[in-house]
């Protein structure tokens, strides 16, 4: 019954496989356009007769290439399909599916743009000769699923005949993440790379391409012992033998696994499953570091291992077990750092740059993005986490540089990078794609004094890691609202270091000093409001919201967060109820700012959350509140007041609110660039408005985006944020007394650290007006 359940799942899966290649169009990629094609002068810069231009500087000058087209960023990924994947030599035509899906792995891994070429050249020369001839195209070249012993000759040549990195993935790639992976298992064991045995079974590309590149980081080629179907590599063997098994081959007796095993540190298995029997284990060194990357079994399946020996360090090619040994690991970031900078080749101390990154992101605490891959606890260096997660963030931020840097040192880049803090900023940007708009606000938390954060959901997982993250980067001094035992237990399983008491603040709603004093602060603010003594004590003992503002009233803290978990409104209701609006702004004129960054770049939409149906002075005195958050982002805020009309085209009653709304603005507010009422393409296109109205206060395109309601202005930002796959920071809410802000559940560890940074900010200038004034 068993069996035939698997088979009904791989069938489901096969059937869902074929369904999400079909639709809602066939394939994985598609080609756009960088630059607009709108009219005919569009037409003649891209093609004829302005394309001559960038055709004649690279003739005059080729590396003018990396300037004026897409080759710099552009990786052919190349195969004959005679070995793709688990499916063995199904043809190029057939294996197209699996070098599309590589060409998505560069791009969402690493930005990187790829042509996938399958080439009907079953033969050495012919596919050497055929890939050669790509070299004007492409940055780079990835080879793929081409069957051994020929994929060693095709690199080979490749190599030595194109002046870009050619650098086959089977091979190198799964040898970058094992040398990985032996080296933490050798640092978690306490051994030396000198002196260990490793035993291997398979002895194809991959297999020697990773013994290749352990020899290189000091493993004795002595103490390796290559076993395949054919038994040991043995003097005088002639079955599956050729010269890139030479330097492995051993003057023995032994013929089989079974009589090389015995000592072994390292068994590294890319053969068959089932090759590895329990009964062998026995006979290994302590702490045994067993990687059976045989797909889709392995060698050993890792609970027989374990059981067999509790003291083994264990790594598959699977994604269900720990410490999966998987290329995407590595492969789109060693290009990263390649192409920009200009490498000719991926030489072995790039490789060996890059295995020491991917060993030592290994040791640091595991981010919030790649906690995420992993279901129940999260790992921490040791056993079962060996190898980082292939999703998580700072595999970029650490391999692309030090690939990039070794490049440079080693004479290969031909545009060497000179500013490599400048460097790691724009792979940052690219990472969290906040990067770039919220660096100036990062900077200001850093060096302020008004530090003080309080988190009312303090037991949430990503408040824990946001509470790591402010710490680490120096942006805030967390206090977290919970019961100090669940969080005790949470930070160890999701393996942060950070301890109550000693790094954060920590109030407990169960038992706090502060009590008695928060429930009197809280009569005194809203005793008049329906707030009996007995709703006061039970509020303040079970709404953590509550508590976090109270502490923000008293005193406490500078800034609070909260909104994480329940409803926006209720958290409002709170927040309005102890904090109040700031001086000159009424209750009903609260709003929030939601900010999105996507490719095509930042746009600001307010109200997304609070002003159900404002009237026309509300929306004035939000747009002005917006503006002023939108400039501590070091952006010049540009408002369009929009509407279903079009600088009077309309005369609704809503489109009137809109046209008074930008009156008021233009008296109460003249030095902001704003206009309305308008549609938004006249708002994001200044060639539009200057046709519908070339008077427009607004110049340029509009980066503030004011909506006459709720709904039109929440309907936006999440049609928006998921069509745009845009990052949402947000919603910041404007005008209250001291600085609070009310996320959503849907909102990120990475969403928490940036809130408090704007938290932190709007806290230090709210100080210093206070300063100003006294």
């Amino acid at each position: 019954m068993e069996g035939e359940s698997k088979k009904a799942a791989r069938s489901d899966l096969d059937e869902a496989a074929l369904y999400f290649h079909k639709h809602p169009r066939p394939g994985k990629l598609e080609i756009q356009a960088t630059k607009p094609l709108g009219n005919q002068r569009d037409l003649a810069l891209a093609y004829s007769p302005g394309v001559a231009a960038p055709c004649l500087e690279i003739r005059d000058n080729p590396a003018t290439a990396a300037d004026y087209t897409a080759r710099a960023n552009l990786v052919g990924v190349v195969s004959n399909g005679s070995a793709v994947l688990g499916l063995g030599n199904i043809g190029p035509l057939a294996s197209k599916p699996v070098m599309e899906g590589k060409a998505v792995l560069f791009k969402k891994f690493a930005g990187i743009d790829v042509f996938d070429i399958e080439i009907d050249a079953p033969e050495i020369d012919r596919m050497v000769e055929t890939v050669a001839a790509l070299e004007p195209t492409f940055g780079g070249i990835n080879l793929e699923d081409i069957k051994a012993p020929e994929c060693f000759e095709v690199e080979e040549r490749l190599k030595a005949r194109m002046a870009i990195p050619v650098f086959h993935d089977d091979q190198h790639g799964t040898a970058i993440i094992v040398a990985a992976a032996v080296l933490n298992g050798l640092e978690f064991a306490g051994k030396t790379i000198s002196d260990i045995k490793i035993v291997t079974s398979g002895a194809g590309a991959a297999a020697l391409a990773c013994l290749n590149l352990l020899v290189l980081l000091g493993a004795r080629i002595e103490n390796i012992w290559v076993t395949d179907r054919f038994g040991v590599a043995y003097k005088g063997r002639v079955d599956e033998m050729d010269r890139w098994k030479d330097p492995y081959v051993k003057n023995t007796e032994a013929r089989t696994l079974a009589d090389v095993i015995s000592g072994a540190d390292v068994f590294l298995g890319l053969s068959a499953a089932g090759v590895l029997k329990p009964e062998l284990l026995q006979h290994m060194a302590p702490k045994p570091l067993i990687l059976a990357l045989a797909n889709p079994n392995p060698e050993i399946m890792p609970e027989a291992a374990r059981a067999a020996r509790p003291d083994a360090m264990i790594c598959t090619g699977r994604s269900d077990f720990p410490n999966q040994v998987n290329n995407v690991l590595c492969f789109p970031y060693i290009f990263r750092g390649a192409l920009d900078c200009g490498a000719s080749a991926i030489n072995e101390e790039m490789k060996m740059a890059a295995v020491r990154a991917i060993a030592a992101l290994a040791r640091e605490e595991p981010s919030d993005v790649a906690a995420r891959a992993y279901s129940g606890e999260t790992p921490i260096f040791g056993p079962d986490f060996l190898i980082p997660s292939p999703f998580d963030p700072r595999l970029i931020l650490r391999i692309a540089p030090a690939v990039a840097k070794a490049a440079c040192d080693t004479g290969v880049a031909t545009r060497p990078i000179t500013d490599f803090a400048a460097y790691i900023d724009t792979l940052n940007r690219f990472v969290f794609r906040s990067g770039l708009v919220m660096k100036p606000v990062f900077s200001m938390a850093k060096t302020s004094s008004a530090k003080r954060v309080i988190y009312a959901d303090g037991e949430d997982e990503r408040v824990l890691r946001a509470a790591q993250v402010v710490l680490e980067e120096g942006i805030a001094e967390p206090i977290l609202i919970g019961r100090p035992h669940v969080i005790e237990v949470r930070l160890k399983r999701y393996g942060l270091r950070i301890k109550p008491g000693v790094d954060f603040g920590l109030i407990n709603p169960e038992d706090d000093p502060r009590y008695r004093h928060y429930v009197d602060l809280l009569i005194e603010l809203a005793g008049r409001r329906g707030v009996t003594t007995e709703a006061a004590r039970t509020m303040v003992r079970t709404d953590n919201t509550v508590i976090a503002a109270l502490a923000l009233k008293r005193g406490d803290a500078d800034a609070m967060v909260c909104g994480l978990e329940g409803r926006f409104e209720r958290h409002l209701r709170n927040v309005t109820l102890i904090i109040g609006p700031r001086a000159g702004i009424k209750d009903h004129d609260l709003s929030t700012l939601s900010m999105l960054i996507s490719q095509r770049g930042i746009i600001f939409l307010t109200d997304t959350h609070v002003s159900v149906d404002p009237t026309a002075e509300e929306i004035a005195e939000m747009t002005v509140l917006a503006a002023e958050e939108i400039q501590r982002f070091g952006i010049e805020p540009k408002a369009a007041l929009l509407s279903h009309s079009d600088f009077g085209s309309r005369d609704s009653p809503s489109a009137l609110k809109m046209r008074q709304a930008a009156a008021i603005l233009a008296r109460i507010a003249p030095d902001l660039q704003c206009d309305g009422e308008m549609h938004a393409d006249t708002a994001l296109s200044e060639q539009l408005r200057q046709r519908v109205y070339p008077h427009s206060r607004l110049i340029g395109e509009a980066n503030l985006l004011v909506f006459p309601n709720l709904d039109s202005a929440n309907i936006t930002l999440t049609a928006l944020r998921t069509m745009m796959d845009a990052l949402h920071v947000g919603p910041i809410l404007l005008g209250t007394d001291r600085p609070a802000h009310i996320l959503t559940p849907s909102v990120t560890s990475r969403g928490v650290v940036n809130m408090t940074a704007l938290a932190v900010v709007e806290a230090a200038h709210k100080a210093q007006a206070v300063v100003n004034l006294g």
